[in-house]
């Protein structure tokens, strides 16, 4: 289950590369860089819990707490990439990586996050995978 989660996170990590290059090409140039990020960071969760919803039956999860465990894997791998890739891989200061948490400009990149963590519960109650409530 966790290979294939894994799986799937490398191509939410595509998606998350080619959003963010639509938004610096495209949305920013014509919507402004709050209202770039918004759109773009919206468009990234709705990606993210679509992909999850299409994959999460490939991925095996065989109760409500393996579904959980994915999403906080999906988190873990995210923030890590985010922090230490956007960092060390790419030279992105600190202080410009946490300004994605900054709620007062408009930026909203926890929406991302929060649908990275859920993403994999809504998709399999959505797919109705298990016959249980949560």
């Amino acid at each position: 289950m966790l290979g294939r989660a894994l799986v799937v996170w490398c191509a939410l990590l595509v998606i998350a590369i080619l959003n963010g290059a639509l938004r610096v090409a495209w949305l920013i140039p014509r919507f402004g860089d709050t209202w770039g990020h918004i759109v773009s960071t919206v468009s990234l969760s709705a990606a993210i819990v679509l992909l999850a919803a299409y994959t999460i039956g490939w991925m095996r999860p065989r109760t409500w707490g393996e579904t959980w465990i994915i999403g906080a894997c999906w988190l873990g791998l995210t923030i890590a990439f985010e922090f230490l890739g956007g960092h060390y891989l790419f030279g992105r200061p600190w202080d410009t990586l946490l300004a994605d948490y900054n709620l007062s400009q408009g930026r909203i990149w926890i929406v991302v996050l929060v649908a990275t963590a859920v993403g994999p519960v809504v998709a399999a109650r959505t797919r109705h995978l298990f016959p249980h409530r949560l």
